[in-house]
């Protein structure tokens, strides 16, 4: 299982995204360009002194991570999709691609992959969106739950 951030922009949520694949010894993709420098003190706050377990990819653009990968290990998220996280069926390759926090993903990656997009269920219609980490946080734990041997 791996994780991919498509242009992020928040420091702090790229460092607590870091911070959770180091625990779970999941790879991290970093598609540039990225709204802060790697060396950022806020990013390396988030990720306290967890940076060297995170088995960190960047890459110049999205089509050089995606690659490397099947159409049916690719899972997208976006608030705006029709699947929920639950009908996605996860295994142990899938990579789960999340949009930048000010403008998500782009709408040729919907046209490219329309069947392959997901949505994180939000009950309260007042409320458009998860914060990014806590985003990938929840989809990465119901995909390792699924993915886990019985």
């Amino acid at each position: 299982m791996e994780v991919c951030l498509v242009e992020p922009r928040i420091p702090p949520n790229t460092g607590n995204i870091a911070r959770l694949c180091a625990a779970l010894d999941i790879p991290l993709h970093l598609i540039e360009p990225l709204g802060f420098e790697i060396t950022d003190k806020a990013l390396k706050r988030a990720g306290l002194d967890y940076w060297p377990l995170v088995q960190l990819h960047r890459h110049t653009s999205l089509d050089a991570c995606l690659i490397r990968f099947s159409k049916d290990e690719m899972f997208f998220f976006s608030v705006h999709a029709g699947q929920s996280l639950w009908e996605a069926r996860f295994s142990r390759k899938s990579l789960l691609i999340f949009g930048s926090e000010t403008s998500g993903l782009p709408r040729s990656l919907v046209d490219r992959y329309p069947d392959r997009f997901y949505r994180i269920p939000i009950l309260d219609r007042g409320v458009r969106s998860l914060n990014l980490s806590s985003a990938v946080a929840v989809a990465v734990y119901e995909a390792l739950r699924q993915a886990a041997p019985p």
